[in-house]
């Protein structure tokens, strides 16, 4: 993947860390049931941090994080690791699984939104139709399930709730995506564990059976942690606001699971909404940005090969493969298919 396209290689690992996260939905609503939300949070979380913990690379291969990264971290930690995962455990006490899974759908306005705030990122008329076909496909799929009186209003505002924490997340998880995202997925995992342990026992929530705890870790492990990891990675092919469109594919793959599970019968609206959503993320996976532009001089700290016709700078001898270390970008004008990431944030 690594000489793939950006948009390519963006697009398919956003679609891995959707697949990932929305499998997840179903399933911690069944082993998170009889549980409080501060110990389902503190058990997704441990499990991320405990995969993470085998995912590290190296300073020679990854940039490492940086002390001026802790503001950004702990407002990760806030939104992504406290906020959000103990607003979704709290609503799936109180609506169906692929209600909350569909809800997420939200997640990607709030993330396309902010990018584009705060960052710049350009939203073409491309990006926008992706982004209206997913969230239309989100909505047939609520409307089914308004349809057959599952949606549960508190539990679905709670849900809400959790998108609009993991659109801020997703946002400020875009300035460390070029820091190794071992080390990001690790330290923010075992934060957000920490903080839900400490107020799980300050609200004297029962400790819950090995079972579901494990059960819980695992989850954890892949729909937090390595799905966490591949985002990370999609953001620096991708930029936030194309990554979070893609992964608005995960409430689809979320409501499959949980009708997999035996939750639900499938119907007309389920598949109108699935493939308006399909149809979002093939745009996305189809579009061709490429123009004359110019890269005005930088320095910053990234993985990097030499074969991108960005990192132009020698070696003695010259290293094979990814690596990092401080690297400086002189001014250059070329053209090429690129995405919004970490090279390409010029105005259009």
């Amino acid at each position: 993947m690594q000489n793939a396209s950006p948009v390519l290689r963006g697009g398919a690992l956003a679609l891995l860390a959707a697949a990932l996260f929305g499998l997840s939905t179903p399933l911690v609503q069944r082993f998170g049931q009889g549980l409080g939300p501060f110990s389902t949070a503190a058990l997704l979380y441990a499990g991320a941090a405990l995969v993470a913990l085998f995912q590290r690379r190296g300073a020679g291969v990854e940039a490492p994080l940086r002390r001026s990264d802790a503001p950004r971290l702990l407002a990760m930690v806030a939104a992504g690791a406290v906020i959000g995962p103990v607003a979704l455990a709290w609503g799936l006490q109180r609506t169906s699984g692929a209600s909350a899974s569909l809800l997420l759908t939200l997640e990607a306005v709030f993330t396309a939104v902010l990018a584009w705030r705060w960052y710049g990122e350009v939203l073409d008329g491309r990006v926008k139709s992706a982004v209206a076909l997913l969230l239309a496909g989100g909505a047939l799929l609520v409307l089914d399930q308004g349809l057959t009186g599952q949606v549960q209003l508190l539990g679905l505002l709670a849900v809400a709730v959790a998108t609009v924490a993991w659109g801020v997340d997703n946002t400020l998880s875009r300035g460390v995506a070029e820091r190794d995202p071992g080390q990001v997925v690790v330290v923010k995992a075992a934060l957000g564990a920490s903080v839900t342990t400490a107020l799980a026992l300050v609200w004297g929530e029962p400790l819950p059976p090995l079972p579901a705890a494990l059960a819980l870790l695992a989850v954890g492990a892949t729909g937090y942690g390595l799905s966490l990891r591949f985002y990370l990675l999609a953001q620096r092919s991708f930029g936030a606001a194309r990554t979070g469109s893609v992964f608005a594919f995960a409430p689809f793959i979320g409501a499959l699971g949980a009708f997999a599970l035996g939750e639900r019968a499938a119907s007309g609206l389920l598949l109108a909404g699935g493939g308006l959503m399909v149809a979002g993320v093939l745009i996305h996976l189809a579009e061709d940005h490429g123009h004359d532009h110019d890269h005005e001089a930088m320095d910053h700290e990234h993985a990097h090969t030499h074969d991108d016709g960005h990192h132009l700078h020698s070696h003695n001898p010259m290293p094979a493969g990814p690596h990092s270390h401080p690297h400086h970008h002189g001014t250059l004008h070329h053209s090429h298919p690129h995405a919004p990431d970490v090279h390409h944030r010029h105005p259009h």
